[in-house]
């Protein structure tokens, strides 16, 4: 059996601008990519704290350390620049790598600048 589990999340992030004639996608800083482990074009789910929108996209690299965070296509739609935002990846996992797998949360701070990684494991939901 495989389990869909969190593989990793940006917390708090802010929106920092929205291109509605763009193809589609999610902008993201590439040093924001690299610590929450998500690859160009990979699959994210969005939930704006700000208005409460649902959508899924996928990301497309943006310049490192800039902190940009850039909703484009029908997806500006349901975010505005300034918007908080997470920013959340699955995966699927057997229960043998359930044993080792342990998610990754950013945190962020102004800017969108990593304030800290924490990992989670499912033992930490069990005490």
């Amino acid at each position: 059996m495989q389990r869909h589990m969190l593989k990793s999340k940006i917390h708090r992030a802010v929106v920092t601008q929205t291109e509605l004639e763009y193809e589609g996608s999610l902008t993201l800083d590439s040093k924001l990519m690299e610590a929450a482990d998500i690859l160009p074009n990979e699959k994210v789910m969005v939930y704006n704290i700000s208005n409460g929108e649902r959508f899924d996209t996928y990301v497309i690299k943006g310049k490192g350390g800039t902190g940009t965070v850039c909703v484009n296509g029908a997806a500006a739609r349901k975010a505005c620049k300034g918007d908080l935002i997470i920013i959340v990846t699955y995966a699927l996992y057997s229960e043998d790598e359930l044993k080792t797998h342990r998610a990754r949360l950013i945190l962020l701070e102004e800017n969108n600048q990593i304030k800290a990684v924490k990992e989670s494991s499912i033992d930490d939901l069990h005490g």
